[in-house]
């Protein structure tokens, strides 16, 4: 699957629980309701805390990028691409995550919704 022509995606059924996850939604949406274990770098902070993720993200590995719902993970995955970062984007983002029966859960860890 792929976003336009340059961004590959991938389907919420397709990670397992040891997939790395990278969440570029805003604070808000992020304590409201989140996949537990994700790295949380908002879009619009994504530019001066690269290094955190550099930090955090397997160094072979895939790093998975997800917001509500797959335009900006889809933004945030081409950039990474053009960085030499193997990543995709997770189609229908939080959204289909929740959609999926998949955890959400709030900044407490208790059951999250998506907003």
């Amino acid at each position: 699957m792929a976003f336009g022509t340059h961004v590959p995606t991938v389907g919420v059924d397709d990670l397992t629980s040891g997939d790395f996850l990278l969440d570029v939604r805003e604070d808000d949406e992020w304590q409201a309701g989140h996949a537990e274990g994700a790295l949380h770098i908002p879009m619009s902070e994504f530019v001066s805390r690269y290094g955190e993720l550099t930090e955090a993200a397997p160094q072979d590995g895939k790093v998975n990028v997800i917001c509500r719902s797959g335009g900006r993970s889809a933004q945030v995955a081409m950039y990474l691409g053009q960085q030499g970062i193997d990543a995709v984007n997770v189609a229908g983002g939080m959204e289909a995550w929740a959609a999926a029966g998949r955890p959400v859960v709030d900044d407490k860890g208790e059951p999250g919704a998506v907003i």
